[in-house]
């Protein structure tokens, strides 16, 4: 299920988009305001920003800015009455991947999501290294790279759990010979080829850090 954070101050818009996202099978978290919408968005980990751009607090545009500074590459799409093309571009030029005028059609909405959403789901990225799990193909700076089986099953599950410890038993399970050691020279020989942050937290386990 993906979970999307709405930015809208407009209640009964708010409430109306709520309702037909998680009618749809969404999860939503929905805000009034861009500090609040900042505060989300450290917080807690989102698969779509729907983001008004006339709200108080911090607008839209400020928001975006913010995140994309703090290197948030979440994708974001506005929803928006300014229909101004300095506003639009000027969405595009922080990052924005779409801009629905408003008012909008409810299933323009639904379809838009849903083609950003299944875009973003063929392909994990974290830095300069991109991860198809259908194909199970890594890419670096989109060159093809060779890691094997038992790295690329690595890869694949600190790429889905980025940010977050995981402990040594769940990552042996990709291993062809389950133990310590041979867990530190799988890790060791990812880190080397990939260049990705992955940190042993002593004890308990490793984690990539967030990308």
């Amino acid at each position: 299920m993906a979970k999307i954070l709405l930015l809208e101050d407009d209640r009964d818009l708010g409430e109306t988009i709520v309702e037909l996202l998680e009618d749809a099978g969404y999860e939503v978290v929905w805000v009034t305001n861009g500090e609040e919408a900042a505060d989300e968005s450290y917080e807690g980990k989102f698969d779509l920003y729907l983001l008004d751009i006339n709200v108080p607090e911090m607008d839209g545009l400020e928001l975006l800015k913010s995140l994309r500074d703090a290197e948030d590459e979440t994708p974001a799409i506005y929803i928006s009455a300014m229909t101004d093309i300095k506003t639009i571009a000027k969405g595009f030029d922080l990052g924005a991947e779409d801009f629905i005028k408003k008012p909008f059609e409810a299933q323009e909405l639904l379809i838009r999501l849903r083609a950003r959403l299944t875009k973003e789901r063929k392909a994990i990225r974290c830095g300069d290294i991109e991860y198809d799990p259908v194909s199970k193909t890594v890419r670096k700076n989109g060159e093809i790279l060779s890691l094997g089986e038992v790295q690329t099953a690595l890869l694949a599950l600190f790429l889905q759990r980025r940010g977050q410890v995981i402990d040594r038993e769940t990552l042996m399970e990709c291993l062809e010979h389950p133990g310590p050691s041979a867990l530190r020279v799988a890790i060791s020989g990812l880190k080397e080829k990939t260049g990705l942050p992955v940190k042993n937290v002593r004890g308990v386990g490793y984690a990539l850090e967030s990308c």
